[in-house]
């Protein structure tokens, strides 16, 4: 079992670097608490908040039953910069900057983003606001050649590493600018129910990311589209139910995350969006795996961790075991909402 294992994380390797000289599309990050990396999914989510300020980190490690752990982490803060632009409407900005290394060749990815979005209040209640957002960002990609094996050195049933042409023809390590652009809508229908739609595309300038050296590779990110919906609805003075989905497609490769957050608030409940609260949630990824999320949240905190459950065919290597994760939220509050009462019409992600 332990050769299968060693046979199959090298031919992972030899794939990935191959894979690099040719017509491949690689493919961005991703979080089962996609809420606590709002700047991630979309940059209309800038900003969308009942606060001053809002601070986010979360922290992903993911195969390390099978092969050198997938790390991920990233962290983000945002607020709203101009305030009262036509009445109530505002405009935020934001910086997110995440890391992640994958696999035994130390495949990494290191990314900063800054975004902007502006929130345009509709309806005599500012019952409903539509959000677009724009975000450009750095990434250098890196990988230790050293770590890469390469079918052409397979000889006599064992691999004589560094004796590969392909070294010669790639790089160790690249740089790129990217361009993402979204757009929400949020309606507070009423005190009990309100909800966020969502839409994103990332990567509009498709930026080369391969490591091959020569020129006119076609290699690079592919646009990566995204939908989001989400839900909140108090079926009672402190218990909610928050139903969310969100639908990710880039190059060839699609994906959808959905569930229910089950939120039950201990403490006050006058000021829901800073009340004393727990969470459970359950989750299924297509195709991949089903999740839980549990976590608390106190007076401007939310923590919250999860652990995914391997459902697809690489469970019988994993034995299930997928990805786990932490995530923590602090939101500044802002005095005069409390005195107003005016809060953001539905800050679901």
């Amino acid at each position: 079992m332990i050769r299968k294992i060693t046979i199959a994380r090298t031919a992972l390797i030899a794939a990935l670097a191959i894979g690099s000289l040719t017509n491949v599309h690689a493919q961005d990050i991703h979080f089962t608490q996609f809420e606590a990396a709002p700047l991630v999914i979309n940059p209309a989510f800038t900003g969308d908040f009942d606060g001053q300020l809002r601070a986010a980190a979360i922290y992903r490690t993911q195969w390390a039953s099978i092969t050198t752990p997938y790390i991920t982490y990233g962290a983000s803060i945002d607020a709203p910069i101009v305030h009262d632009l036509s009445i109530d409407d505002y405009l935020a900005a934001g910086l997110q900057v995440y890391n992640d290394k994958a696999g035994d060749g130390n495949l990494t990815n290191f990314t900063v983003l800054g975004s902007i979005a502006y929130h345009k209040f509709l309806g005599a209640k500012v019952d409903k606001v539509i959000s677009v957002g724009l975000q450009g960002g750095y990434s250098e990609k890196s990988i230790d050649l050293s770590k890469l094996y390469f079918q052409d050195e397979f000889v006599n049933g064992g691999f004589n590493q560094g004796t590969s042409p392909q070294y010669g023809i790639l790089n160790n390590r690249v740089h790129y600018f990217s361009v993402n652009a979204g757009i929400s809508f949020a309606h507070n229908v009423s005190n009990n129910f309100s909800y966020q739609l969502g839409a994103g595309a990332n990567n509009l300038n498709q930026p080369n990311d391969g490591f091959a050296k020569t020129s006119g590779q076609d290699a690079g990110l592919g646009m990566r589209y995204t939908g989001q919906a989400g839900f909140i609805l108090y079926v009672s003075e402190k218990f909610s139910l928050r139903p969310g989905v969100l639908y990710q497609s880039q190059s060839t490769a699609n994906e959808i995350i959905a569930g229910n957050e089950f939120h039950y608030i201990i403490g006050n409940p006058e000021i829901r969006t800073f009340a004393t609260a727990v969470f459970l949630g359950a989750w299924w990824r297509t195709g991949d795996a089903v999740m839980a999320t549990a976590g608390f949240e106190y007076k401007s905190f939310r923590f919250g961790v999860s652990y995914d459950y391997n459902i697809s065919d690489l469970k019988t290597a994993t034995n299930g075991n997928g990805g786990f994760e932490i995530s923590l939220r602090y939101i500044a509050p802002n005095p005069l909402d409390f005195a107003r009462r005016l809060v953001y019409p539905c800050s679901r992600f």
